[in-house]
């Protein structure tokens, strides 16, 4: 997704003066889009139940929360305390479908997301999205 418009409007400093659920509300739709574009590539004749359950998958507290315990040695210092930040705030809501820890592990990861993609750190953020494809890519032939 790249939208002109927006180029250039946050600055590294900008964005880490913003509210780390914020960055967890941008990089939650960033990752929610990724996700369901690679499956509809991976799946162009699925249909769309089948398509919501794998990304399902993807997008849950729990799934996101396993993503980031093997992405958090691939962190620098930046990427560390945003993902922090995003997994120390305490949110109004509470989870559904997941426990705490899980819960605040995937607001860390949607806010390291959102921080990402609103500074176009698209390289790092690519990177992020590719180890992630390898990891449920590893799993799913473990499992089979």
């Amino acid at each position: 997704m790249d939208f002109d418009i927006f180029s250039n409007k946050f600055t590294k400093e900008r964005a880490r003066q913003l509210n780390p659920l914020v960055l967890a509300f941008i990089g939650d739709a960033v990752y929610e889009n990724f996700v369901r574009i690679y499956l509809v590539d991976k799946n162009t004749n699925m249909n769309v139940h089948k398509l919501h359950v794998k990304a399902i998958e993807f997008v849950k507290a729990h799934g996101q929360s396993e993503f980031m315990k093997k992405l958090l040695d691939e962190l620098n210092e930046e990427e560390m305390s945003i993902y922090k930040r995003g997994r120390n705030t305490k949110s109004a809501t509470s989870p559904k479908n997941a426990d705490i820890c899980e819960y605040r592990a995937a607001t860390g990861f949607e806010a390291l997301m959102g921080y990402l993609y609103i500074t176009e750190q698209m390289e790092r953020l690519n990177c992020f999205l590719k180890k992630i494809i390898e990891i449920k890519e590893l799993e799913q032939n473990e499992n089979n």
